[in-house]
């Protein structure tokens, strides 16, 4: 592996601010452009879809402390209506973090020295939410070239141990293996195999007591490649525990508040994974808009690959 940098000299030497404006909130899904998503809907060939998201239901991988999985409660179930024709109706609602199960980070959920993304204020996000960079401003959505690189697979493990670091070279091999490319405005999908390792042995507090991912070595070659989102199906996408003692999220940190690159996480590739394998086919149609919650700093998502 690679020497870890020092995180404030890395967040410098890759930042974005002010590449799409003083004011901009969106950041690297400005790389999203028209002329990308119309030549990422070529990718589509049998139009055969693959959901992304994990269930959202009490079964899921966030114990409770901080994050819950999902209540859901009925608020009428048709069971006592007298209703002409005999018709009756169901409703229901759900009580849950924005950020429960598969989920964007937008750009507001990290900050240090007082600033978010582009110099926006720390202190714009409130009891009443994010003034800058929530993730209504991603409601355009996301969607293009999605590319997973399976680096699980490639190392011949049903997962990555907890701690694993992935640094740049290896995701440079996994890319050459697989025959695959990353490029300007890319869905970049990372498979650690955490995913697979929750569905075996359902142990949420282990799940979430450490994950392999990428390193923080990994954010120059995320800016070289102008990758616009990056996703895992780990449940922060980085290393944890992280690489410099008596730190935490560095590599959030630098991604989100100096590069501006929404994070996507606990993400389910272990159907897609089978797919691309099969035809050795790495590239396909991502959709995944977030829910447009005003001044949210997260949202849950059910993105899809379509191949």
């Amino acid at each position: 592996m690679p020497e870890v940098p020092d995180m404030r000299t890395l967040g410098r030497k890759v930042s974005n601010w002010g590449r799409w404006g003083t004011e901009d909130e969106r950041g690297t899904t400005n790389l999203i452009t028209p002329e990308r998503v119309r030549a990422a809907a070529s990718l589509i060939r049998s139009g055969t879809t693959f959901p992304l998201g994990i269930p959202l239901d009490g079964d899921g991988p966030q114990p409770g402390g901080l994050r819950i999985n999902p209540i859901r409660l009925m608020s009428e179930n048709g069971q006592e209506q007298v209703l002409p024709g005999g018709f009756k109706w169901a409703d229901d609602f759900v009580f849950m973090p924005l950020q429960a199960g598969s989920q964007y980070d937008s750009l507001a959920h990290v900050h240090y020295d007082d600033q978010l993304y582009n110099g926006h204020p720390g202190d714009g996000i409130t009891v009443k939410g994010a003034a800058r960079c929530g993730i209504h401003t991603q409601a355009g959505g996301i969607a293009g070239r999605g590319v997973l690189l399976d680096v699980a697979r490639s190392r011949g493990v049903d997962w990555l141990e907890a701690g694993t670091a992935i640094g740049p070279d290896e995701l440079d091999a996994v890319a050459a293996a697989q025959g695959v490319t990353i490029g300007a405005g890319d869905i970049l999908l990372i498979r650690t195999g955490w995913r697979r390792k929750f569905l075996a042995d359902r142990d949420a507090a282990g799940f979430m007591a450490g994950e392999p991912g990428l390193s923080l070595a990994c954010a120059p070659w995320l800016r070289e490649h102008d990758v616009a989102v990056l996703g895992s199906d780990n449940w922060a996408v980085e290393v944890m525990p992280g690489e410099h003692p008596g730190t935490a999220f560095e590599l959030h940190m630098v991604l989100i508040r100096d590069m501006g690159l929404t994070l996507a996480e606990m993400l389910d590739f272990e159907e897609l994974s089978e797919a691309c394998a099969a035809d050795n086919r790495w590239e396909f149609f991502y959709a995944g808009p977030p829910l447009p919650f005003t001044r949210g700093v997260g949202s849950p998502i059910n993105p899809l690959a379509i191949r």
